[in-house]
């Protein structure tokens, strides 16, 4: 069996250096015959193409495909169609595993299809944040890595077909978010059932938080918020809506929290940054998401409203 792994990536060459070093890694079973790596490059700019071709030697397993910046959708649509492998594995490209990442994988998904009498099923693997990629095996797993996703493409595997038959990815999810939670509600509504594990780890590269990423931060919760309406109007249930907060108990309970905007990016740089300093930087981050969520919250009413949807 082939297995193909898919990873879509933009101006992070630093770090898919150590993802695709990981992955070269990888141990095989009496499962897996070989496996390819299909690096879908989403038109960075800094150098990640050259890299690639000039160190074409030390990676065997890579097949290199190019994109005009057209968003993670794309590039994964794309790294499918290009694949050749039976059962397609989904990692970000800032995320590194160990090399029995894949064995666990397959494993797990071969034993259930056995159990389950068809292919109608994915693993979904651990995905554990950290800023240590030198040691990243000692980072223990935090409550702040879990994810209530039912797919998400940060790790997870799934046979081709029933991926291809799902109808893939939507690409009017152009900007930062919920692209791959939207074709797990397609997922779910075709009877494909969630398989955890647990075993499969990823390691995700989760920067210690600086008050310079403050303006990105704001970005990206403005992006989550137009792409969840996105979301919700291809999927107009209370589950969805409750998933990108476009709720007004999500709205009540933000403004509450934060002082109806009292408490926000820029009132709380002072406080930012003593925690930073002092190395609390987690709980940093955790205190800004009290403005990042009312943010986010506030952007998706006012989209609403432009178009007319409650």
């Amino acid at each position: 069996m082939l297995v193909s792994v898919v990873i879509p990536t933009y101006n992070r060459l630093s770090i898919l250096k150590k993802c695709i070093y990981a992955l070269e890694n990888q141990d095989l079973n009496e499962f897996i015959d070989n496996f390819e790596i299909v690096i879908v490059d989403d038109g960075s700019t800094d150098g990640t193409v050259e890299w690639l071709k000039t160190n074409s030697n030390d990676f065997p397993h890579l097949k290199l495909f190019e994109q005009s910046h057209g968003g993670p959708a794309l590039g994964r649509n794309l790294g499918v169609h290009k694949s050749r492998g039976d059962i397609i594995v989904f990692i970000d490209s800032d995320l590194i595993v160990d090399k029995n990442f894949l064995i666990y994988h397959v494993r797990l998904l071969i034993k259930s299809w056995q159990k389950l009498g068809h292919k109608k099923c994915f693993t979904y693997g651990s995905v554990i944040n950290t800023s240590n990629f030198d040691n990243p095996d000692y980072e223990p797993f935090k409550l702040q890595d879990l994810s209530w996703a039912y797919f998400a493409t940060g790790n997870v595997a799934i046979d081709k077909k029933i991926l291809e038959k799902s109808g893939l990815f939507d690409t009017s999810f152009k900007l930062y978010g919920w692209e791959d939670l939207e074709l797990g509600e397609r997922l779910r509504n075709m009877g494909v059932k969630l398989i955890k594990c647990p075993k499969a780890i990823g390691y995700h590269w989760h920067p210690a938080l600086t008050l310079d990423q403050i303006p990105d931060l704001i970005r990206i919760e403005k992006e989550r918020a137009k792409m969840g309406l996105v979301f919700y109007r291809k999927h107009p249930t209370l589950r969805v809506k409750f998933i990108v907060q476009f709720t007004l108990i999500h709205r009540i309970l933000w403004e509450l929290l934060s002082f109806g905007g009292l408490i926000n990016t820029k009132t709380l740089r002072p406080l930012l940054a003593f925690l930073i300093k002092q190395g609390y930087s987690s709980l940093a981050m955790q205190l800004l998401r009290l403005p990042l969520n009312l943010i986010g919250v506030r952007q998706i009413f006012r989209e609403a409203s432009l178009i007319g949807l409650r």
